[in-house]
């Protein structure tokens, strides 16, 4: 278990990572954005507003290595009708600064409990990807309230990893530092859209010295998945490296019955870069009010 809060190796290279993080933001934010900094249990929490100032807000959490940059492409179609909150999740690189070591499920989601308690949050729309959707799990089942409805894509704690996997991650981390062409052209052999996303694979090889601690994500139980009261859809890649999206699409059919599953071909891990519209139009119209202009999802892929 981390015994120590996740850090940059130094002060140097902290400040050198947040000058590549504020030139992205400013460069891919396509909406104006209030950053505001939160207090938790375990740190300092960074999150960026966009959208009315009214009404039940979708959170955005990302997954391993990943910050609210992650969400760039989302920022503008979602705060065209709902309040955006893109966090920069605890223990990840990024401007949130963690303090105390998150060395339980129940600790990382308290950090999530506490951020949505200082902005007020009353039914919120959590959204997840990968460890993201394991926080937000956690964070559930913790009891923290204040959330209407969650949205995991991908997400962790729903099978176990494999060496698949680890020679997916592996893959992405050494075609990271390829040349742009090759590294596009990389993204289809290995199954990892976010290859052709040049300012995150930026950001992500700035971040290259910071010291992640956080725990793995375990597996999942079948009562307590049961355990969970508010409505729950699962976006899964086709060709996810982290889960066999049939199995775990089956077992949920079993299990949690109303919960909306759905597999998105031609998807991998890297779901939320390969099929953003996609996504967008699956938080805007669940649990199943939709907002104006917004059509119903197509359901065609979605396994109950």
């Amino acid at each position: 278990m981390p015994d120590r809060p996740s850090s940059f190796v130094s002060d140097s290279a902290r400040d050198k990572y947040y000058a590549t993080y504020d030139r992205l933001l400013r460069e891919l934010w396509p909406v104006p954005v209030d950053a505001v900094d939160v207090e938790t249990r375990a740190g300092s929490v960074r999150i960026h507003r966009a959208g009315p100032t009214t009404g039940d807000p979708v959170v955005l959490l990302a997954g391993a290595g990943g910050n609210a940059l992650a969400w760039y492409r989302y920022m503008e179609p979602l705060a065209r009708r709902r309040p955006v909150l893109a966090v920069d999740p605890l223990g990840e690189p990024g401007r949130s600064v963690q303090t105390r070591p998150l060395a339980t499920g129940a600790e990382v989601g308290g950090w999530l409990t506490d951020m949505l308690d200082a902005v007020g949050a009353e039914r919120a729309h959590v959204v997840g990807s990968s460890y993201g959707g394991w926080t937000a799990v956690e964070q559930q089942r913790g009891g923290g309230g204040r959330v209407a409805a969650l949205t995991l894509v991908d997400p962790g704690g729903f099978a176990p990893l494999t060496g698949r996997f680890y020679r997916w991650a592996l893959a992405g981390a050494i075609a990271s530092m390829l040349p742009r062409t090759l590294r596009h052209r990389m993204a289809g052999v290995a199954g990892n859209g976010t290859l052709r996303e040049d300012a995150l694979m930026e950001l992500m090889l700035a971040g290259r010295s910071f010291r992640r601690r956080l725990p793995m994500p375990p597996i999942y139980a079948d009562e307590q998945v049961r355990e969970l009261s508010v409505p729950v859809q699962v976006l899964l890649g086709e060709r996810s490296a982290l889960l066999d999206a049939e199995a775990v699409a089956a077992r949920l059919a079993g299990i949690a019955p109303s919960w909306r599953v759905e597999i998105v071909p031609g998807t991998g891990h890297a779901l939320p870069v390969e099929a953003p519209d996609l996504v967008v139009e699956r938080i805007l119209t669940f649990p199943g009010q939709a907002w104006p202009g917004i059509a119903p999802p197509n359901h065609s892929a979605t396994h109950r």
